[in-house]
């Protein structure tokens, strides 16, 4: 049954999409203790890309950051998938943001706050997180970003 986080999702206009399939040999999101460990989520929609390519050169900023938006989506239909409800969602701890970029491109933070703030609207204090933002020469699929998220459940 669906509860207080995706009523928020519905109040933001979002739908939890169903989980992305895996295009390699790993698992969407692995439960360890109280802890969801999510795969680097790309910012996949109806199966495919909307985007690819570079952040600086094919792929804006501002693109990326919506792309980023469209990944922490992905994790949290990721946990869900293995929690079972996203109300059990204590707090993300950690969040780790990859952009394909451009040579000269040195803005990943801003393009990584696309996921960091999509879980602080969804989950409010619960989705204050730690980070990392890296640029990448090159990601999966040529997808312009990637995010894993870690987080902690509540006891069930």
């Amino acid at each position: 049954m669906s509860g207080n986080v995706e009523a928020r999702l519905a109040e933001l206009g979002l739908t939890l999409p169903p989980v992305v399939p895996p295009v390699a040999a790993y698992q969407p999101a692995v439960r360890s203790g109280v802890y969801v460990y999510t795969a680097g989520q790309l910012p996949m929609v109806d199966g495919k890309l909307p985007l690819t390519g570079k952040v600086g050169d094919e792929v804006t900023a501002e693109q990326a950051k919506d792309l980023a938006r469209t990944c922490a989506l992905n994790a949290l239909a990721a946990v869900k998938s293995v929690a079972g409800d996203l109300d059990r969602v204590a707090r993300v701890v950690k969040v780790v943001g990859f952009v394909a970029s451009a040579t000269d491109f040195t803005g990943q933070p801003g393009v990584i706050n696309g996921a960091s703030e999509l879980l602080g609207e969804v989950l409010g204090d619960k989705g204050v997180h730690a980070r990392s933002a890296v640029g990448v020469a090159v990601l999966p699929l040529d997808a312009p970003v990637e995010v894993e998220i870690q987080v902690e459940l509540t006891e069930a």
